[in-house]
Formats: structure tokens, C-alpha cells, sequence
């Protein structure tokens, strides 16, 4: 019997061993998500900082309510279907103006680049509509087109054209000139030079660019869906705010920001993928040197 108790007494030894090899791998978890993400304590700082404020009297709850609110109210948009119809609303109306300024800006940052007569002729243009801000155009885009899809549409169009623009010009500039001289020593015609020499060489700069006119697009609409729409994460926000329904407009704010994060790293990765070749180039010249 003695024999007995005494293997049942340590038997709490190999739970306690057990829980120390889960906590191992816990910890060497928590290391990496802090090695991977060094921000993220600042982050969740400020997050319980807006728990507490509301809660703690140093802010209104009735403009700024603690962040458990908010994501009580975002819960109850996403159960009852709010709030993916209109963030898809957003983000159609923002790829059908982007998907535009693709057609446009790409021909024509090529012809601007690559003919310098042409150039001259269309960059007194050019830089004029550049420098005309989208928001301030928001108006005239309205009174002619109206408050439908069209209006929205050009807005977004607008705002990402000239970042695609300015960006393919820069990339066909920035071809190597010798690369042109040797695929027209090979008599190339224009059409190949294009196809196999430019583009390919441009392809970074645009990427670079196509980054820049997606977020302006996406800024750019919900900027008018407040303004003048219906439907829209945009008209979301407002007309939450209109209505003193601040958790759900808090609740539209985040998700604005989650869906430009989303589009932002997954653009950085497609920057990433296509201008990957550049990294293999330089490896191979530097062990052919």
C-alpha cells in the first residue's frame, strides 16, 4: 500500500512539466510576434487607453465611447450584412476608377517618356490637372455628372491617374539607354522595344505608382460617399455621425483602416514580387564581376 501512495503523490509532477513545456513554446511565440511586430505594445497601449479614458470621465463617452463599444457595434454591422454591402460598394467604386486610370495613365506615361516632342506638348496640361486637387474638384464632378456612380467613379479615377502617370513616365526614363541601343542595333521594331525592353525594365516604377493611386482612389471615395451618396463606408460614417450613433461610427473608422492596411501590405507584397527580378540581376552581376 505504501508502494501505492507513493507513485500516486508525485503524479502532479508531470502536469506541472507538462504546463512548463506549453508555456516554453508560449513565450518563444510571444518573442517573435514582438521580434516580427516591435509597435505592437505601443498599439495595445493605446488601445487600453481608450478603454479607460471614456470609462475614467477624461472623455465624453457620447462622442468617444471605450473601444468595447465599438466592437460591440462593429459585431452587430457585420452580423446583420451593413456592413460588407457597403464596404463592397467602396471598393467598387474605387477599382472601377483605378481600373480606368490604368487604361489611361499606362499608354500615355509611355508616349510621354519615350517621345520628348510629345512630352512638351502634353505636359503644360498635364501639370496643370496634377496640381488641381481631387477634393477640390468634388463640386464641379457632382454638378456635371451628378450624384450617381459616375460622379464617385471620376473622383477616383482623378486621384490615381496622375500617381500612375508621373510614375510610368519616370520608369521609361529610367530604362538603361544601352539596353535601347542594343535591342535597336538587333532592329527591333517599336512595338517589341516596348513589349520586351521598356515595359519590362518599368514595371517597378509603376508598381510603385499603381500603390499610390490605389490609396488615393480608396481616400478619394469615401471622401464622396460623404459628401454626396447613399451607400458607401463613406455614407457609413456620416450618416452615423449625423445620427449620434458614434460606436457605429467608430466602428466604420476601423474598418477603413483595416481595409487600407489590407490594400496597403497587399500591394507592398505585389511591389515586392515584381521588382524581385532587380535583386537577382544585382546578385548575378556582383558574382559575374
Amino acid at each position: 500500500m505504501t508502494y501505492v501512495l507513493d507513485k500516486q503523490r508525485p503524479s502532479g509532477a508531470p502536469a506541472v512539466a507538462e504546463l512548463g513545456r506549453r508555456l516554453i513554446p508560449s513565450t518563444g511565440g510571444l518573442r517573435w510576434i514582438l521580434g516580427h511586430v516591435p509597435g505592437l505594445p505601443l498599439m495595445l497601449a493605446f488601445l487600453l487607453l481608450w478603454e479607460i479614458a471614456p470609462r475614467a470621465g477624461w472623455l465624453d463617452p457620447i462622442f468617444f465611447p471605450p473601444l468595447t463599444r465599438v466592437i460591440e457595434a462593429l459585431g452587430q454591422m457585420i452580423g446583420s450584412g451593413v456592413l460588407f454591402r457597403n464596404v463592397w460598394v467602396s471598393l467598387e467604386r474605387a477599382a472601377i476608377g483605378f481600373a480606368l486610370a490604368v487604361v489611361v495613365a499606362i499608354p500615355l506615361g509611355f508616349l510621354m517618356g519615350r517621345y520628348a516632342r510629345f512630352e512638351r506638348v502634353t505636359d503644360l496640361l498635364v501639370q496643370t490637372l496634377r496640381n488641381t486637387s481631387q477634393f477640390a474638384l468634388m463640386p464641379v464632378f457632382i454638378l456635371v455628372l451628378g450624384i450617381g456612380e459616375a460622379s464617385k467613379v471620376a473622383v477616383c479615377f482623378y486621384a490615381a491617374v496622375f500617381f500612375l502617370l508621373i510614375n510610368t513616365i519616370m520608369g521609361v526614363k529610367s530604362v538603361d539607354p544601352l539596353l535601347l541601343k542594343a535591342a535597336r542595333s538587333m532592329g527591333t521594331s517599336d512595338l517589341d522595344l516596348f513589349r520586351k525592353v521598356i515595359f519590362p525594365s518599368s514595371i517597378p516604377s509603376i508598381v510603385a505608382g499603381a500603390r499610390l493611386g490605389v490609396k488615393s482612389a480608396l481616400f478619394s471615395v469615401i471622401a464622396a460617399e460623404m459628401l454626396a451618396a447613399q451607400s458607401g463606408i463613406g455614407f457609413l460614417i456620416q450618416h452615423a455621425q449625423l445620427m449620434l450613433e458614434t460606436p457605429d461610427m467608430y466602428a466604420g473608422i476601423i474598418t477603413l483602416t483595416i481595409v487600407g492596411l489590407l490594400v496597403n501590405y497587399g500591394l507592398v507584397a505585389i511591389e515586392r514580387r515584381a521588382t524581385r527580378w532587380r535583386g537577382t540581376a544585382g546578385e548575378e552581376a556582383t558574382l559575374t564581376h
